[in-house]
């Protein structure tokens, strides 16, 4: 037994000697991405179904995606697309707004209701026992909303209080900041889609009604849904639920690339005393189905798309000026905004303004092989998340159809990802970080940050005040 003992022991030193732990282990090839069938199916009423059948899980999740949003608003009614889909849950079929979260907690299902940029929505997640019944409430929600005055006022009330609430919210004013001055004012980008005062005082619900049949039509969206379904059994339910939905004439709206932004400003709003100063360096991007889309992805998560990223590594980890700085690419139907950003120590705005410029200059040199590994990797192996549940497998679903990509999508993401080269992202750094043509945008305290602003030179400084992003403060 003893020598039994001596024998195995030294096996497991031997082991562990021979391992060397030095060094991380060497990943082995990245795996590829094989999803169940995307099913694609038409209503009675002309609207397009699609199905994805997981049936792990005892859930369904649909989502009805409405292709008008913000963009559709005209611009005396800013804010009229988020009210009308925010109403739509606030009394349906005769039921109350009470009425109806009542009877959506006792099925134990989530319905809502939100409108975006170029698409509004309703949304379910219902478990499959009860989801006959959660189908019947949506259906109320999406074809019979009531819009009550009540509940329209009460709503209004509380958008203007949050509008109000904003005036004193430095990321908000970067954000409106970086909309209207990145895009300008008449662009539908440029505007807030939250409306202001003015807008939403005005709204009443003819308002709400007449941009509800103008753009809530079948022939006007989609309808994704994902879980444990049978396809077939599936499509009558929907038929017999939203197949009376009936179409309509509806107006389409283009919207036009903006120009690039000119020059490089920074555009300073004065908060006095703010321990922080809310930085966002800002410029146009790219569109969503543009052909860089995969080297830019690559390139941005080195640069701020990872918590290892140039710009969270240098601002939190090197220097200790924030908890965390990021870089992102809104991809739209038309390019959206690239954005870089960091809520920084307020006597070091100047500095890490600096390592802003130093890390955006830096993209356009060549990246190790180690980083560009490190960030495909990244990508690719982070991808697959997206499938491991109804809701985000929806999403993934939405937004596939909502573009047009092509049904093999999915399953070549991986490999596009993997295909790119350093050549790749030094090249698409070089197109969308082009540092002379900038708006940076700082929320902080003037007194303290301005003259080491100036003396950077990086940008000329441009005073800036709340209302000129967010409109006039309402009166509460």
């Amino acid at each position: 037994m003893r020598i039994a003992v001596l024998f195995v022991v030294s096996c497991v030193v031997l082991t562990a000697q021979s391992v060397d732990r030095s060094k991380p282990p060497v990943l082995g090839p990245t795996p590829s991405l094989k999803v169940n069938p995307i099913q694609n199916f038409t209503l009675s009423n002309g609207l397009r179904v699609i199905v994805y059948e997981k049936n792990e899980v005892p859930i369904i999740q649909m989502n009805l995606v409405v292709k008008a949003g913000s963009v559709n608003e005209p611009a005396e009614k800013l804010g009229l697309a988020g009210m009308t889909a925010n109403m739509m849950d606030e009394g349906a079929a005769g039921r109350s707004s009470l009425e109806l979260s009542d009877e959506i907690d006792f099925l134990g299902a989530e319905i809502g209701a939100s409108g975006g940029l170029h698409n509004s929505g309703v949304t379910l997640r219902s478990t499959v026992s009860k989801f006959d019944a959660s189908l019947k409430l949506f259906a109320d929600i999406l074809i019979r909303p009531d819009f009550p005055a009540t509940e329209l006022e009460r709503l209004k009330k509380q958008y203007i209080t949050s509008i109000f609430q904003g005036f004193d919210q430095p990321r908000v004013i970067a954000a409106a900041a970086s909309s209207s001055l990145v895009f300008g004012k008449d662009h539908p980008y440029g505007r807030t889609s939250a409306g202001n005062e003015k807008t939403i005082s005005s709204f009443s619900v003819d308002d709400l009604k007449a941009f509800y049949s103008t753009y809530y039509r079948p022939n006007n969206a989609f309808l994704v849904v994902v879980g444990d379904v049978k396809a077939a059994e599936l499509i009558a339910k929907l038929e017999t639920a939203i197949g009376g939905w009936k179409q309509g004439d509806v107006k389409s709206v283009t919207v036009a690339k903006s120009k690039q932004v000119e020059d490089r400003m920074i555009y300073l709003f004065d908060k006095p005393e703010a321990a922080q100063s809310v930085i966002r360096v800002c410029r146009i991007g790219i569109d969503r189905k543009s052909d860089d889309y995969f080297p830019v992805l690559v390139m941005n998560t080195i640069l701020g798309g990872s918590f290892t990223s140039r710009l969270n590594s240098n601002l939190r980890e090197k220097n200790g000026y924030a908890y965390g700085a990021n870089s992102g690419f809104s991809m739209r139907p038309v390019p959206g905004p690239f954005t870089a950003a960091s809520d920084v120590q307020t006597d070091k705005t100047a500095e890490a303004l600096q390592e802003f410029m130093n890390e955006l200059n830096g993209m356009t040199k060549p990246v190790s092989d180690e980083e560009l590994t490190k960030a495909k990797n990244y990508v690719a192996l982070s991808f697959p998340d997206n499938f491991s549940s109804v809701g985000s497998i929806a999403a993934q679903i939405s937004e596939m159809v909502d573009y047009n990509l092509p049904a093999n999508y999915f399953n070549e993401y991986i490999a596009k990802v993997m295909a790119v080269t350093k050549d790749d992202v030094r090249r698409v750094a070089k197109k969308y970080l082009d540092t002379d043509d900038l708006a940076i945008i700082i929320v902080g305290d003037k007194a303290m940050i301005e003259q080491k602003l100036k003396a950077t030179k990086i940008g000329k400084i441009v005073p800036m005040q709340a209302t000129d992003v967010l409109g006039p403060m309402p009166k509460l």
